[in-house]
Order: structure tokens, then sequence, then C-alpha cells
């Protein structure tokens, strides 16, 4: 007799983890424990751990069928390895949690719960953060410009901790997007969905896999995906800059010619000017090139990762026959 209860994939994505990895195993087990009225799978994606939690991974599959590991070749970095993880995951519902236990296990049940009512996205956004204050405050900067300039309404303070329908899903599958942005998906794709608040709690233990790098990566995804607009203000940015030449260039010229030895321009304003021109051309520059890039990326149409490993999938086929 086919099982008739509601199954839902938990998704988390794990790069030198091992101080957090049994905890989040623990405690998404003791959320799925109080919910009996649904099976789950823990689905954990490992971008080629260097420590050891790829064999502690190992301890917990063979010990719960429910537990599902995929252990990537290589690391593949912050975006794709996620993103891969999401689309193998075959549950009716799909829930995003970080390692780190930032994303707290406890709001599981609310998700559920919103999702049952009929939304297919169910969201956990940040009111606040015990992280480093500046840290908090430059993001929510960011999320404030990338919503000012986007072409679809953008969701602020929220970092992909959610729950996500098959259905939505499965669209994603379709898209082909070797290096996707999820967040910009879920805005503009314009399924039904639910905001919970939440305040992040600190990360457990270990140290932050984020640096300027990465931080500075997920920000220029974000606009090169929603928005024209740095490219439109490079070529406004040129035609202003061509004008104010041009006038003071006149205006010089002019000075020069009524008084002509009395007037020393000297070097500075040149040097100063050629400096000024030099930055705001090397700004858009770089720029253009993020644009160029993502095309490159996309032409390219590499599979966002390659699989070293899998563990405990074969429990599907078994569960089938």
């Amino acid at each position: 007799m086919p099982n008739s209860r509601k199954k839902i994939s938990v998704l988390t994505a794990c790069f030198n983890e091992e101080e957090n990895i049994f905890e989040i195993y623990s405690q998404v087990k003791e959320q799925f424990d109080k919910l009996p009225q649904y099976d789950y799978e823990h689905v954990f994606i490992d971008n080629d751990s260097g420590d050891g939690t790829v064999d502690i991974l190992r301890d917990i599959a063979a010990n719960d069928s429910a537990v599902r590991v995929i252990v990537n070749s290589r690391n593949f970095g912050h975006v794709r390895s996620p993103y891969h993880g999401i689309l193998q995951c075959r549950g009716e519902a799909v829930i995003y949690i970080v390692a780190d236990l930032q994303d707290p296990p406890e709001m599981i049940p609310r998700f559920l719960e919103k999702w049952e009512e009929g939304y297919k996205i169910v969201i956990g956004v940040k009111e606040g953060s015990e992280e480093n204050y500046l840290m908090y405050r430059i993001r929510s900067l960011y999320y404030d410009i990338l919503e000012r300039i986007s072409e679809v309404d953008q969701i602020k303070n929220y970092t992909c901790f959610g729950l996500y329908d098959q259905s939505f899903v499965a669209l994603l599958r379709t898209l082909d997007d070797p290096y996707p942005y999820l967040r910009g998906q879920v805005a503009e794709f314009g399924f039904n969905r639910y905001a919970v608040p939440y305040k992040q709690p600190r990360r457990k233990a270990g140290e932050t896999k984020n640096n300027f790098y990465t931080l500075y990566d997920m920000a220029m995804n974000g606009f090169v995906n929603h928005s024209k607009v740095p490219l439109r203000l490079a070529g406004l940015v040129g035609f202003i800059s061509a004008g104010v030449s041009f006038l003071t260039g006149f205006f010089y010229l002019i000075y020069k010619l009524m008084f002509w030895d009395e007037f020393d321009l000297g070097i500075a304003p040149m040097v100063i000017g050629f400096f000024f021109f030099s930055s705001i051309q090397l700004i858009f520059i770089g720029m253009i090139g993020e644009y160029v890039g993502a095309v490159y990326t996309q032409v390219k149409k590499r599979p966002l990762v390659i699989e070293r490993e899998r563990i405990n999938f074969d429990k599907d086929r078994e569960d089938e026959s």
C-alpha cells in the first residue's frame, strides 16, 4: 500500500563544518519527531570539505536511512553547490537550512504550517541579527540598493532560508542556469509566498566561510542578474563627464586667450582631473566586465557541480520497490 504521508526534503549545504554538522542533523530530526504526519529526508551536500565533515556524515547516514549525502569532487562555491542540492531533492517541499545553525530549525513547523495553508514559498526574513552590527548594517544597505535598482521587487534581509514547494523546484530544473541567484528568482517568478520574521542567532561554532570575495561575488551576482542600471549609469556618467570636460576645457581656453600673460594653469588641476576621470573609467570598465563575465559563464554551459559520491540515495529505489 503506497504511503500517503507527505514527504519533506531538508537541504543543508556544508563546507568544513565538523563542529556543527551533527548538531544541525540532531535539531532537524528533533523537529520532525514532533511532526509524525510527515516523512522526511535530510540531504547534505558537501563542498569537498578538508576536515572531518564527510566522515561525520558517513556515520550519521549509516545509522539513519533518512539522511542522504552528496559529496562534490571539488569546492564549487557558495552559489552553485546549495542550488544543485535543492534540485536533487524530491520531497513535496524542500526546506533549505544552513549548517552553522544561524537558520533556526525550530522554524520548520511554522514553515510547514504556512505551506499547508497554500503558500508555495515560505521564507525566513531577518528582523534582527546577533552577528557583527557593522556587517548587519552593510548587508541591509546592500539590500536597500539592490531593491531600488532591481527590475523586480527584491526581498530585504532574506538569505534563502525557507521552504520551497516542489512546483517551484521543478521550474528551477528547467532553467539551465550555471550561476543562479536564488534570492532573485524567488522574487522574480511570482509564486505566492509568505515571509516569517526571525532574529538570526550567532554562529554556533567554527569560523564563517564567507570572506570579502564571497560577499562581493554574491552582491555582484544580484546586480548583474536583476538590473541594467549599472550599465546605463556607466553611459550616463560618461556623457556627463564628457560634457563637464568639454565645458572646463572651453572655459580655460577663453580665459587663457583673455589673460595670456597672467594666466598660469599649473600642474595640480591636470593631475587631479586625470586621476579622477581615470578612476571613474576603471570603475565602470569593471562593472561592464561583470556583465561580460556573467554572459561568458552562461555561454560555457558548465554543470553546477560534479559529484564524487552519493550516500543513501539508493534508499529511494528500495522504498519504491
